[in-house]
Parts: C-alpha cells; sequence; structure tokens
C-alpha cells in the first residue's frame, strides 16, 4: 500500500519545486514587448471575490486567510499564440514573451462591495446579458494561477457570460493539502457573499464552474443558502458543474440531501485515470471521490448527470475539461450540456461518441474520442 502512495508523492515533490505562476503587468515589460503586447492578444476581463490576506509579494495576494472579503476586477491579456488549454505565464516582466504567456494590464480594486456590484452590472450591459459564471479554483493555486485559468477557460469555451472568480486561501503547495482542505472550510461565508454580491448586482442567472477541492467548498456554501431559506442567490441558479471533484462521496449526498432539489443542471466532470484523487483516496482512507467514482451506484438517487473523462487525461488527469483541446473541442461550451443530455437516449448517443448508462436518477455518460479529435495539449 505504501508503495503505491510513494510513486505520485514523489512526483509531487518533483511539481513543488517548478517556478509559480504570478501576475505580470504589461507596463512592467520594456517598452518594446509593451508595444507588441497591446496590439494583440484578447482582453478577458475577470472580477474577482477573494478571502486571501493582502500581502507585498508578486500577485499582491497571498495564502493567509482574510475574514474580510476583497473585491476586484483583473483585466487578463490572453496570448494569441498557443494551444487550446494552455496557459504559459513569464518568470519576470524582462522575460516576458507576449506572444505566448499571460499578462495582466491592471487591476482594479473596490473599496466597498456596492462599487463591484455597479462594475459588475456594468460589464453585464456592455454584454447585453444577465449570466454571470462564477468559477472556484482548487487544490494548490497561487492567486494569479487561478485567474489565468478562468481567462483561459472562459475564452476557450466561448462562455457568453461575464467571468467571476473566487479565490480562496490555497497555500499554492502540492505538499499544502490539509491547509487547503482547512482553507476550504474557512472560506465557505466568502463564497456565499460573493454569489450575494452577484445576485444583488443584476445577475438572471448564476452559473458555478468548481475544481477539484473548490467543489468540496462550493457545496458547503450552498448547503448554507438553502439552510438559511434566503432566496436572493437560489433564485437565481442557474446550474452546477463540478471537475474532478475532491470531495467525499457519502459527505456530498449529505450535502445534496440538506440542498433538497439540486440546480438544474448538475453536472459533474470525473475521471477514473485522476492521479491526484486517487493520492487522496488512498490519504483519506476512503475508496473513492466523487471525481473518480467507478459506478455510479452511491449517487444513483440524486439527480446529476455524470461525465467519465478519462479517455482525454492530460498529464495527472486532473482539469480534462480546461486543458484537452479535445475536450473543450467535443463540447464547446457548458451553458447547454445538460439540455441535450436529457434529450431522448438516441438523440444523445448521436451527439457524443460515448455510452450513456442511466441509473435511476443519476445520468452517466463515458465519453471517448473519436476521429479528428486530438487529445495532446
Amino acid at each position: 500500500m505504501m508503495r503505491h502512495i510513494l510513486a505520485p508523492l514523489l512526483i509531487l515533490l518533483l511539481v513543488a519545486c517548478s517556478p509559480r505562476g504570478e501576475f505580470v503587468l504589461v507596463d512592467q515589460m520594456p517598452p518594446e514587448k509593451a508595444a507588441a503586447a497591446a496590439a494583440s492578444g484578447v482582453r478577458e476581463v475577470v472580477f474577482v471575490g477573494t478571502s486571501r490576506k493582502k500581502d507585498q509579494g508578486a500577485s499582491g495576494f497571498g495564502y493567509g486567510r482574510s475574514e474580510a472579503a476583497t473585491f476586484l476586477r483583473i483585466d487578463v491579456r490572453v496570448p494569441p499564440e498557443r494551444a487550446v488549454g494552455e496557459v504559459k505565464w513569464p518568470t519576470n516582466a524582462r522575460r516576458a514573451n507576449p506572444d505566448t504567456e499571460f499578462l495582466t494590464y491592471g487591476e482594479t480594486v473596490y473599496d466597498r462591495p456596492e462599487e463591484f456590484r455597479k462594475a459588475l452590472r456594468g460589464a453585464m450591459d456592455i454584454r447585453k446579458q444577465r449570466d454571470v459564471v462564477v468559477y472556484v479554483h482548487g487544490f494548490n493555486n497561487t492567486m494569479a494561477e487561478s485567474v489565468y485559468r478562468v481567462a483561459q477557460m472562459h475564452t476557450d469555451l466561448k462562455v457568453p457570460g461575464v467571468a467571476v472568480h473566487y479565490s480562496w486561501p490555497s497555500r499554492g503547495s502540492p505538499l499544502g493539502y490539509v491547509y487547503d482542505r482547512d482553507s476550504a472550510l474557512f472560506a465557505r461565508d466568502g463564497l456565499e457573499d460573493l454569489l450575494n454580491q452577484v445576485a444583488m448586482a443584476g445577475a438572471n442567472r448564476i452559473i458555478i464552474v468548481a475544481h477539484s477541492m473548490g467543489a468540496a467548498l462550493t457545496m458547503e456554501s450552498l448547503r448554507q443558502v438553502y439552510l438559511s431559506k434566503d432566496h436572493q442567490v437560489n433564485r437565481h441558479l442557474g446550474g452546477v458543474v463540478l471537475l474532478s471533484p475532491d470531495l467525499d462521496v457519502d459527505l456530498f449526498r449529505a450535502q445534496a440531501h440538506a440542498i433538497g432539489k439540486l440546480p438544474e443542471p448538475f453536472i459533474i466532470f470525473g475521471n477514473t485515470r485522476d492521479t491526484v484523487l486517487n493520492i487522496s483516496s488512498k490519504l483519506s482512507g476512503a475508496p473513492d471521490r466523487l471525481g473518480n467514482l467507478k459506478n455510479l451506484t452511491p449517487i444513483s438517487d440524486l439527480d446529476v448527470t455524470y461525465l467519465d473523462t478519462a479517455a482525454y487525461s492530460v498529464d495527472g488527469g486532473h482539469f480534462n475539461l480546461g486543458n484537452s483541446p479535445a475536450l473543450i473541442q467535443l463540447l464547446g461550451g457548458i451553458a447547454n450540456i445538460d439540455a441535450a443530455f436529457r434529450a431522448e437516449a438516441a438523440a444523445r448517443v448521436g451527439l457524443l461518441p460515448g455510452v450513456v448508462l442511466t441509473v435511476r436518477n443519476a445520468t452517466g455518460i463515458i465519453l471517448a474520442p473519436v476521429e479528428g479529435l486530438a487529445t495532446q495539449n
């Protein structure tokens, strides 16, 4: 048993030595590079609520925990030359490559929640629609890495709604699992607060997309929302998507039952080959996490759609939707996925090259690559 745990942990130790993502401003670069950056790329606006403590580090927010939320807007520059799903960041402003690396134009910190809501409402007005997608990052993320990933997903998935991100105080280290797990619990109130701010800003539909440990945080916050009977948020929820959720199955069932009727659609992307979740399963002493279920029996009474993306595994398989070009191309976006899956079974099989398995309420779909869709990053 110990041998099976040690090998993946050695991989994590090597990853711990890799440089981490930090924000680099376009105007910090040499003039010729700054000019090139300003003339190309895609500007992706990300509104952020964070329970990270502000510090003097390069990103402005570290892994310390703050009871008072901070609300801000970060304008991200998505580079023109990159593979779909790819995120690269520069080591410093002088060496930055504007053709291939993510950069930031700047950030706006709002002194009061009312200012945040006004700016978010203005962004919805500019886009002429009222959908907001709230992204919640997972284990082992710096603030810059999670914001860059949100910009990448929002761009690559061509999501029409305004992008909002909840950045909770992850340690930003592959060896910080216990710290992150405690931080996720600490951050429940902060996410609930952000969801309320989004609802009060005038969003018609709020779609939550949560990854890894962020899925556990999301479920805890939704449980709070529903138990409080404050309908400000839940009447605007337009769907929940959990990506590789690092969440105990029994805990998920208890959370779902406390919520009662789950938001619709409720979609779970899992992967039986997920290296990180397989380690988590061993460390927790539980055979499965929600994100690496081998069968749907434990959640068969819940109204969810479960997609197994193992055939599209990239690297450790812990973020297949975000970094697999084939999966992104196949799905195209998240807004109408569940509506298609809940159509006639024959049409469903015709739409996606997979096998549909129905166990009472839960619907499981095993996705398989087809000719013309590459899985490389």
